[in-house]
């Protein structure tokens, strides 16, 4: 039983299906598809306190609370929502969306495409940030929500608060964007193609066609997420963490795992190529490698976000090398060039990327001050 009081407690997803058919920009369309959602506090009367959280790579709608007999069920992001927290669901109407494409029980590759009665495996279509947008907009539809009070997101799910701001400017009152980039390096583009390759090359992946085989490219996941997890940590918090602590008394001189840091980046790897889908991870990453808001204005992120009207919250993290803080601090500056109401923080943290997770005074206090200003907006 949850008995923390600033727990959102137990919570319990909700499947919505659109039938309405929706293009995507790759051209392709779905005639119809589910997102899974979850949603913690109350909807106001004018409906105008709700708040959407948007996800990263590797994680789903459950943002906050726990699932009924399930242990160490806590939502990813359940350190910042709940009552009392500094996203305050005795405030706020907060609404996490499963993001078309991923495995988590939204639309995604291991669905079945009602064309054949099989997995969509490989013919499932490339997605977009702007598509996931795309799709929360008709389920804001859907709640009777017009405008968010704010749209808030880290890493990946920053890129998708910044292009809400672009997508629909009228419908949104703030754009929260936490240990984002306005587009991927190619240091960052590079990463997501070894992960990439490290999947596809499996001999179990199949083509992505893996589900029809009963198999899963285990192998291909595990390298990937271990490739993952060393640029999500910052190299002083692995020599914390590790070091060069050994796992034994003496080295083994053999071809397995000495160091500590060996076995837990094993760890990693198992454990998410137990529970995510390998076709989800490389459409993700895809769209993580196509997100550029300035692509269409000629390289200039000026003219690109000149066209929002939310006021900006930026926060990095000097040990995020992933995204590094100059990369926030470009969105900064092409803000202030077009006139905007900007706030920049920039956290001291030896976390690296992985920060934006984490349970850090100075950053959660940042929001916290952020969203009592969003409330007293509201009141």
């Amino acid at each position: 039983m949850v008995s923390d009081p600033h727990s959102v407690g137990f919570v319990e997803p909700v499947l919505h299906s659109f039938e309405e058919a929706i293009t995507l920009d790759c051209g392709r369309v779905l005639p119809r598809y589910d997102l899974m959602v979850e949603t913690y506090g109350k909807l106001n009367a004018d409906k105008s306190n709700a708040v959407l959280v948007c996800h990263a790579l590797n994680a789903s709608h459950h943002v906050a609370g726990h699932y009924a007999g399930q242990e160490k069920s806590a939502g990813w992001w359940d350190n910042l929502v709940g009552p009392g927290k500094p996203l305050d669901t005795n405030r706020f109407f907060v609404i996490g969306v499963n993001n078309l494409g991923s495995c988590f029980g939204s639309t995604g590759p291991s669905s079945i495409n009602p064309e054949t009665g099989k997995p969509f495996g490989a013919s499932f279509p490339i997605v977009t940030v702007n598509d996931w947008v795309q799709t929360q907009a008709r389920l804001a539809d859907r709640l009777g929500i017009q405008k968010f009070a704010a749209v808030i997101g880290g890493s990946l799910g920053g890129m998708q608060a910044l292009q809400w701001s672009l997508s629909f400017p009228d419908r949104v009152g703030h754009c929260m964007v936490v240990a984002s980039t306005p587009k991927l390096s190619a240091q960052n583009i590079a990463f997501n193609e070894v992960a990439r390759q490290a999947i596809v090359t499996d001999p179990d992946f199949h083509g992505g066609d893996y589900y029809a085989h009963g198999v899963v490219p285990k192998r291909g996941l595990r390298l990937a997420r271990m490739i993952g997890h060393i640029t999500y940590l910052s190299g002083d918090d692995m020599a914390e963490k590790f070091g060069r602590t050994l796992q034994g008394d003496n080295y083994k001189y053999d071809l397995g795992g000495d160091f500590q840091v060996e076995s837990y980046l094993q760890y990693q790897g198992d454990k998410f190529a137990d529970y995510f889908d390998a076709n989800t991870y490389v459409l993700i990453t895809k769209a993580l490698d196509y997100f550029d808001p300035a692509r269409h204005h000629g390289g200039n992120l000026k003219a690109a976000l000149a066209i929002a009207k939310a006021r900006f919250l930026l926060v990095s993290f000097t040990t995020d090398w992933r995204f590094a803080p100059e990369r926030t601090r470009e969105i900064v500056e092409a803000l202030m060039a077009n006139q905007r109401d900007v706030t920049y923080a920039e956290i001291d943290a030896p976390h690296g990327h992985d920060a934006f997770l984490l349970t850090d005074a100075r950053y959660h206090n940042v929001l916290r001050s952020y969203f009592d200003r969003i409330a007293q907006e509201l009141s």
